[in-house]
């Protein structure tokens, strides 16, 4: 049996679980099972590899994306780039290979949505998604600049100092930070809402709830909402070819 999970922190309420238990059973693939790794704190990481030998692949999600990486034997040279990875194959030799699909996920979410005005983008956030986020956007030639709660050389922007111009200026916005995430669907990024029109993209990498505080904002002022559901689903079935080539 081969086995197969997602290493992180606090995952119960993960979507991988159940995708790959509904396609290990959709596809008729009997020698395959998918597990949650719930550990609080990543320096019980080699364990969980000594425990569980058969292990073929892993996703990696919050806050491991980067603290992962000395970990890892090699990286593939998209995820060297980005500086994070959400995913793991681990060879016959018992080497361990770094990927990170998310920038993939999410590129294509976001392409089939995009206009020739949207030219900047704001990502909420500095963790390992938004590492991924950025090197997607820098691909589709979208510049972008960083918010976080404090100015430091890769963030150009704190959520204080955000005026109504910065959000006008930059018509994709994308949440990249854990806020209003199940069961805390009460919370949201701090920015100026008001500013939002219907030329814009909000983008949450947050998918449960379904309409996140942020994508109803957007919603109210007409902007194009999107959630990570599909970025998901994208970045699982790019994880399983990987695995499985």
């Amino acid at each position: 049996m081969n086995k197969f999970g997602l290493i992180g922190k606090n995952i119960s309420y993960s979507f991988s679980k159940n995708y790959f238990k509904i396609k290990f059973k959709d596809e008729s693939i009997l020698d395959a099972s998918y597990e949650n790794f719930d550990i609080q704190d990543i320096s019980a990481f080699p364990e969980i590899l000594k425990n569980n030998p058969n292990i073929k692949g892993l996703n990696v999600t919050i806050p491991y994306k980067e603290e992962i990486l000395p970990y890892l034997n090699k990286l593939d040279k998209k995820a060297k780039k980005i500086g994070a990875v959400n995913t793991i194959k681990i060879t016959k030799k018992g080497k361990l290979k770094g990927y990170n699909t998310d920038y993939y996920g999410f590129k294509k979410s976001l392409k089939q949505h995009l206009e020739p005005h949207h030219k900047k983008a704001l990502i909420l956030g500095t963790g390992g998604a938004s590492k991924a986020i950025a090197y997607a956007l820098k691909k589709l030639n979208i510049e972008t600049n960083f918010v976080s709660r404090s100015i430091s050389k890769e963030t150009a922007y704190t959520y204080t100092s955000l005026t109504k111009n910065d959000i006008e200026s930059h018509q994709i916005i994308i949440n990249c930070t854990p806020l209003g995430t199940h069961p805390n669907i009460d919370e949201c990024p701090e920015i100026p809402y008001e500013a939002i029109t219907e030329n814009h993209i909000l983008f949450d990498l947050i998918y449960n709830p379904e309409e996140s505080k942020f994508l109803l904002f957007g919603k109210e002022k007409n902007a194009t909402t999107i959630n990570g559901f599909q970025m998901l689903i994208f970045q699982a079935d790019k994880a399983w070819k990987i695995w499985n080539y």
